[in-house]
This record gives structure tokens, sequence and C-alpha cells, in this order.
């Protein structure tokens, strides 16, 4: 995956909406993408996406943001350092930043676009994403399909 594209979906499903971006990731797939791009599930984050990132030449990576704006708000963002990212990524936060962080220490700088979900925050436990979502979900699908193609 050295020269291609790594479409990384993170969020903890069993955390209802906040699983957001595992869910998209997983419709996206489902779509044609140009060649070189690769759809991973990156599930709530961990060492184990270390080696991914690192092949990638580039990175969108798609994550619920508990930031106070409508549920199903999608904004792209391209941060540099860890600290360029929103305040509050959800459950994952400290793993996600950290690995963008490991980059730096090992000699590179990634290319990261961002795509932040609104969800409000505190989640319950509990599979499935709430209506609010599941209804903006097709578009927030739609929009970044169009944007990678």
């Amino acid at each position: 995956m050295s020269d291609g594209v790594l479409v990384l979906g993170v969020g903890n499903i069993l955390m209802g909406d906040e699983g957001v971006g595992v869910e998209v990731v997983q419709r996206l797939s489902e779509r044609p993408l140009p060649a070189g791009f690769t759809c991973l599930d990156g599930g709530t984050g961990s060492l184990q996406l270390l080696d991914p990132l690192l092949e990638a030449e580039r990175i969108v990576l798609i994550d619920a943001t508990a930031d106070g704006e409508p549920v199903g708000t999608l904004k792209r963002l391209r941060p540099r350092f860890s600290r360029d990212y929103p305040r509050r990524i959800t459950a994952h936060d400290i793993g996600l930043k950290d690995l963008i962080d490991a980059f730096y220490l090992l000699g590179k700088e990634p290319d990261v676009t961002l795509y932040t979900i609104s969800i409000e925050f505190p989640q319950e436990v509990g599979v499935g994403l709430s209506e609010p979502l599941r209804a903006a979900l097709p578009g927030i699908v739609r929009e970044i399909h169009e944007a990678l193609a």
C-alpha cells in the first residue's frame, strides 16, 4: 500500500453513534473507489494500526466527534499534528493522536484528511446508530465517496 490511500474508519460500534466511522468505511468499501484505495475498519484504534498507517502514502480518517454541532454534521479537516485534531474526538482520542505523533518520532510526516461526523456525547452502550444519524448517513457516505473519487 506504499503508493496508496488508506481510508480508515474508527469508532466503537458498541457505543451507538460513536461507531459511525466504522459504518461509513464499511459502506465506502461497497462502492467503487479509484485504484490504490484501501478501506479499513480501524475499530477503536490501537498500535496495530501503526503499520497500515505508515505504509500508506495518504490517510483518510473518518471518526465521530462530540463538537456540539447538530448530529450528522460532516467536516473535512487537514490536521498536521495531533494538536490540530478536534479537542474531543470521542472514546479513542488519545490512541489516534499518539499514532499520529509516532509518525514524527519515526521521521515521517503523515498526509491526513480527517472527516469528522458530529454526535451527541456521552453515548449509551448499544449497537446501532441513532435515527438522526441513520438519516444523515447516506448523504455523508455520498459526500465522502465523491471527494475520494
